[in-house]
């Protein structure tokens, strides 16, 4: 393996960390933007993942947050687990974080919520995220539009957070409704659940980026991880 080096651009030079001809680690990530470096498991071989999660075994914990390991299937998680035996596994979320307990939060309350649940693996991931990222979380499931009812129930949740991470796939009209109940900035995140005109989560994401309600920010198709980080800076003290 070889050395840590530095960047040679503008301003103070960050050490990175080149893992033989797998990956450049970034181990100073949390020094500079508060937050650790995410690992996305998907498109990488065990071995791969294994090895990264063993660097950051000898680099030592962050000084802040966790790191975090997105999208791993069972394994990358058993590759993680046997570098990071400690690492907290959450397999509906396919997410896992070392250090395993969350720091304590601070901030805002970031409340995550989600229309069926279908939706749950990303609005885990989303609310895991936040969690790890320093802040106090809560998960609402299965709110969807087809039961208006329930989405009201849920009301004065809502209106208590910071921010809303709502998740929502088929027609993915949940993030204009809530927007338009509550005063906090909404997180839509679009997922590719349901039949054949949704399109794999194309359908959602058009109509969440054209909602009329104010205050909507989108992000990827089954991006939960990019919604709970957008979440947890927007409450960031």
């Amino acid at each position: 393996m070889a050395e840590p080096i530095s960047s040679t651009g503008a301003g103070d030079p960050t050490p990175i960390d080149e893992l033989d001809g797998i990956a450049t680690l970034d181990l100073e990530r949390a020094r500079r933007r508060g937050y650790p470096e995410a690992v996305y498991c998907e498109g990488k071989t065990p071995e791969q993942v294994g090895a990264i999660a063993a660097r950051f075994r000898s680099a030592g914990a962050p000084e802040s947050g966790a790191v975090l390991f997105t999208r791993a299937d069972e394994r990358h998680a058993v590759a993680v687990l046997d570098a990071l035996p400690d690492a907290m596994h959450d397999p509906v979320a396919r997410m896992l974080a070392w250090p395993p307990n969350p720091p304590e939060p601070t901030g805002e309350l970031v409340v995550v919520a989600c229309a069926g649940t279908s939706d749950l693996p990303v609005a885990r991931e989303a609310d895991l995220t936040a969690q790890y990222l320093g802040r106090h979380t809560e998960l609402v499931v299965d709110i969807g539009i087809a039961g208006l009812h329930r989405t009201l129930s849920r009301l004065e949740q809502l209106r208590a957070a910071g921010c809303v991470v709502v998740v929502a796939g088929m027609d993915g009209a949940l993030p204009g409704l809530v927007a338009g109940l509550v005063q906090a900035p909404v997180v839509a995140v679009p997922t590719s659940v349901g039949y054949g005109a949704a399109f794999n989560g194309l359908a959602p994401l058009l109509t969440m980026l054209n909602a009329c309600a104010p205050g909507v920010g989108v992000v990827n198709i089954d991006n939960g991880y990019g919604g709970g980080h957008l979440a947890a800076q927007i409450t960031a003290r």
